[in-house]
């Protein structure tokens, strides 16, 4: 049985559930775990079956609100949340721009950047929990906003727990974006300057989830 994309309707009503099952339906490694050799192998055997979702003959419509959800998805986030930072965005000359630094700059996503965490889900979990430090601080909301010359830790009494063992290793060898300055050994992360949108770099297109939300 061939691969259905899923309609406009099911698009919007979407649900964070078995992770393959979803980045297969939305046709994009949306998640971590999915950006790896073998799910690439397994897209590609679509493709090449014609099972694999296309953007051809669908909607403006249709495909502003995929990547929307690519999106909402790769982050997390709930849909209200993610309206927020597209209102947020939409007040600024340059929304595309600003709506990506809102979202890379969550705390969650910056703990998944500097390699603290395998996943962003692993650094909303390590967040809520407070194992993160803020300046020194502990910070316990994986949604806070950070800003320039910001400097995120692991907290003592965690840091040397299996978990952060191994996140001084994935620190070493994790290409760290240009906007954060990392020290695997301190377990240290700076962020240096603004993160910059680049379309070919992401699975998503903001360009497109702006101009669903001007509609």
């Amino acid at each position: 049985m061939g691969l259905r994309h899923p309609s406009q309707e099911e698009i919007k009503n979407m649900k964070l559930g078995p992770r393959y099952k979803l980045a297969r339906r939305l046709g994009s490694p949306i998640f971590e775990k999915t950006q790896t050799q073998k799910y690439a192998l397994s897209l590609a055997r679509k493709e090449k079956k014609g099972k694999r979702p296309s953007n051809r003959n669908k909607s403006e419509f249709a495909i502003q609100l995929l990547e929307k959800q690519k999106a909402r998805f790769s982050y997390g986030i709930s849909e209200k949340q993610f309206r927020n930072y597209v209102m947020k965005a939409l007040k600024s000359d340059d929304p595309v721009q600003k709506l990506f630094t809102l979202l890379e700059n969550r705390l969650d996503n910056v703990l998944y950047r500097a390699g603290f965490s395998k996943t962003r889900a692993q650094g909303r979990q390590a967040a809520s929990h407070g194992h993160a430090l803020v300046n020194g601080r502990k910070a316990t909301i994986p949604s806070m906003s950070l800003k320039g010359g910001d400097k995120v830790s692991i907290r003592a009494g965690v840091a040397d727990s299996p978990i952060y063992m191994e996140a001084e290793e994935r620190m070493k060898e994790a290409i760290t974006p240009a906007w954060l300055a990392v020290d695997s050994v301190k377990k240290e992360a700076e962020i240096k300057s603004l993160p910059v949108y680049a379309p070919s770099e992401n699975v998503f297109d903001l360009g497109a989830v702006i101009e669903f939300y001007n509609r």
